[in-house]
């Protein structure tokens, strides 16, 4: 099962609404598909030790979640041109090398003028140095607030622009046979011993 990661805590967020459309795309495609929400993990954060030492139950089924992944998607906006402090101190806690060597990750950003491209860079440092495989189609979502206003010809608040749905939905095809690929070539964590 791949796992989509809402990258914010924050309550109603656009990433939250974005992570609802890429999981209605990876199940039109046949995937079976699971939002981990942060604000939901964030309860556990604060009473956990960091670093791989995960004693509070929500957490460790989240970082579980992530250990046993076929992919993970992170939808990530940018705070303060990065990614937003819960993200990272989430990330913080998962075990190495168990959440990271040979997990594919795939990135989609979210934001203002350059679309969340700086918190993505940041997390392809991340996941680079712990040994992941990044998928290298990145999707950015430039001045997301305008993409899902609601409007008379919007009411749901939904995106509606062609070209990045078409991006999106390439993404996810795409992503979909780069994980085949890996596990084929034996490269996947979940044919790896760590």
């Amino acid at each position: 099962m791949k796992h989509i990661l809402v990258g914010t805590d924050r309550v109603g967020s656009n990433s939250k609404r974005i992570a609802v459309l890429v999981q209605e795309i990876y199940k039109s495609l046949g995937e079976d598909v699971e939002l981990i929400e942060l604000q939901d993990v964030m309860k556990g954060l604060a009473a956990s030790a960091q670093y791989g030492n995960v004693t509070n139950p929500e957490l460790k089924i989240a970082t579980e979640k992530i250990e046993k992944s076929d992919g993970l998607i992170i939808v990530c906006p940018e705070y303060n041109g990065s990614m937003p402090g819960a993200l990272k101190y989430f990330i913080d806690h998962w075990r190495y090398p168990e959440a990271f060597d040979s997990r594919p990750v795939c990135l989609i950003g979210l934001g203002g003028m350059f679309g969340g491209l700086r918190p993505v860079e940041h997390l392809q440092q991340v996941f680079g140095y712990r040994n992941a495989y990044i998928f290298p189609q990145r999707v950015f979502l430039m001045n997301v607030w305008n993409l899902l206003k609601k409007s008379d010809v919007n009411p749901e608040g939904r995106l509606q622009d062609p070209l990045l749905l078409g991006l999106m939905q390439k993404q996810a095809q795409d992503f979909r046979t780069f994980v085949d690929a890996l596990k084929v070539a034996k490269l996947h964590a979940s044919t790896k011993s760590i």
